[in-house]
């Protein structure tokens, strides 16, 4: 919403001069946030998890998703990236091939990048096509005797290069992947919040038929303050609390933090920053495709 909107640093301030405590003590603000933000989504995300950063909400996201399938495997895309901390790094290609490698719970599918990827424009479904490589990529684990927790990946791969996956895609692999016991999580970290323009989220790009069984978010839910958030279903949250261990973040969920959320929802609404998007976007797409017509050296614009 702009650097130092005032309305934010008007919220924070008052804040600040009132309360901040640990999200053990009970506050307006989480409540309100919660159920402000469950506006934006799909009725059965109905469970949120607030937390500092993105890198912490994909963490906790793999630890519901392991929790809820009693399986331990991940599938991701290729180039993708979802955060700094270990469990993170061992489901982004794009940094564990510098690092540490594979690990053997990792399975790799190929990015849906109808541009430069396996299947491309001339195909003649390259929705089916890509998931059907997700389809064989768990069939190829199940014979190694792996058990598949999840499917991982940005609703908009960002890292590997701006990707716009077909329509269609994400519900063929989620198809896919319930089927072998898992779940998809769609991380909006970087694409959420209006930035696509014509949704609040860049998965609903992909059609109303289709909702995540996790979303994180990140980034610009808090123009720059430090607050991240993990929404689910109930039956993952309440498999996630059937342990025993309560999930405690000592900043997550303050009632600063909260009312920050609060005032960036505000903004996007009072000044219409996703219709925003998408005119600033349109007009751009259109220039910059008048561009690709004129240099042979513009291969794709997204």
């Amino acid at each position: 919403v702009g650097h130092c909107h005032p309305d934010v640093v008007k919220a924070a301030h008052e804040q600040n001069q009132l309360l901040n405590t640990n999200s053990r003590y009970l506050h307006d603000n989480l409540v309100d946030y919660a159920e402000r933000l469950s506006k934006t989504l799909p009725e059965k995300l109905s469970v949120f998890y607030f937390l500092n950063s993105g890198s912490e909400a994909n963490d906790l996201a793999l630890r519901l998703a392991r929790q809820y399938t009693k399986h331990q495997d991940v599938v991701v895309l290729d180039h993708a990236y979802h955060g700094h901390l270990t469990s993170l790094i061992d489901i982004s290609p794009y940094k564990f091939r510098n690092l540490g490698g594979q690990k053997e719970w990792v399975h790799v599918a190929p990015v849906p990048d109808t541009y430069r990827g396996l299947y491309r424009e001339d195909h003649e479904d390259s929705a089916t096509a890509y998931a059907s490589e997700v389809k064989n990529i768990i069939e190829q684990a199940h014979k190694r005797d792996r058990k598949i927790a999840a499917f991982f990946a940005e609703s908009l791969p960002s890292v590997g290069g701006q990707i716009i996956p077909p329509a269609g895609y994400f519900q063929k692999v989620a198809e896919h992947v319930h089927k072998a016991g898992g779940v998809f999580i769609a991380d909006e970290i970087q694409v959420g919040f209006g930035r696509v323009g014509k949704h609040f989220w860049a998965f609903q790009l992909q059609g109303e038929d289709f909702t995540p069984d996790i979303v994180t978010m990140g980034k610009p839910i808090g123009n720059g303050h430090p607050i991240a958030c993990v929404a689910t279903t109930k039956e993952v949250a309440e498999a996630f609390a059937a342990t025993g261990v309560e999930y405690f973040n000592t900043f997550g969920g303050n009632p600063v933090s909260c009312a920050i959320g609060l005032a960036v929802l505000d903004v996007i609404e009072k000044e219409n920053l996703q219709a925003h998007a998408t005119e600033v976007g349109n007009f751009l797409m259109k220039l910059l495709k008048e561009q690709k017509k004129k240099h042979p050296l513009i291969g794709d614009v997204r």
